[in-house]
């Protein structure tokens, strides 16, 4: 038995997260901040892969609410082996227009509730003997073209989230705790959801990535999928960039 909690689960590369790893032997957390009715939807389909499902609403932007997913999981579930921390958004403002709480609002619920999720889990994952953390970053901590989309909040954000992932890698080593990241290039958008790009500007984006596409919510979800299999048991402190060759 495998108990497993998702952040961000409700739509996009969290949802598809779900669909993945979603079996018979797996006991799922699902999280979302606010979209019940997505979170619902993807339970269903979860459940009907075989897994077992529970869901928690919380804002990880609120201090208290990473200890309060990690609760909700251990009281359902009894333990937890995978934390995937994948909750987040894109905030595309300039540094300029950006208020004085402006990174903040981005560093509390993607860096600060990762580190607290993690601080929260690491005593279940230490006892577990498939421990597994895997983060979900981006690349915009990892491009900031001259002429393009710069998302600078966002960029923060996820710079921090992948050095917290580092130094958890070393320090829960120990434990056998394995500690990893997936880094999206851009990646499609489920039908109807919001974008913080105009499509215009999509195609012109597409056309600068190597392979040619945007990436698929699944393509993301297979390398977290890996980073939790048994084949990446010795494979830990490392980040896997989906995006084309975006980075190239």
């Amino acid at each position: 038995m495998t108990i497993a909690l998702i952040t961000g689960a409700a739509s996009g590369i969290g949802a598809a997260i779900a669909r993945r790893v979603a079996a018979p032997g797996v006991k799922l957390m699902l999280h979302t901040r606010k979209n019940a009715d997505g979170l619902t939807s993807v339970a269903a389909e979860a459940v009907e892969k075989g897994a077992v499902v529970d869901t928690v609403l919380a804002d990880l932007a609120a201090p208290e609410s990473a200890a309060h997913v990690i609760n909700a999981t251990i009281s359902a579930f009894g333990g937890l082996d995978w934390l995937i921390a994948n909750a987040g958004f894109a905030d595309k403002r300039l540094i300029g227009e950006l208020p004085a709480d402006g990174v903040a609002a981005s560093f509390n619920p993607i860096a600060n509730g990762f580190f607290l999720m993690a601080q929260a889990a690491t005593p279940y994952l230490a006892a577990s003997d498939q421990g597994r953390i895997v983060a979900v970053s981006s690349f915009v901590a990892h491009r900031f073209p001259h002429s393009g989309d710069l998302f600078p909040a966002s960029a923060a954000a996820k710079a921090g989230l992948e050095a917290l992932a580092k130094a958890l890698a070393a320090e829960l080593s120990n434990a056998r705790v394995t500690v990893n990241v997936v880094a999206p290039g851009y990646t499609q958008k489920d039908p109807g959801a919001h974008a913080a790009i105009s499509e215009a500007r999509w195609q012109e984006i597409t056309d600068r990535i190597p392979l040619g596409r945007l990436a698929k919510t699944d393509e993301c979800a297979a390398a977290v999928a890996y980073f939790l299999s048994d084949a990446a048991a010795y494979v830990t402190g490392q980040t896997i960039h989906v995006d084309g060759g975006l980075g190239l």
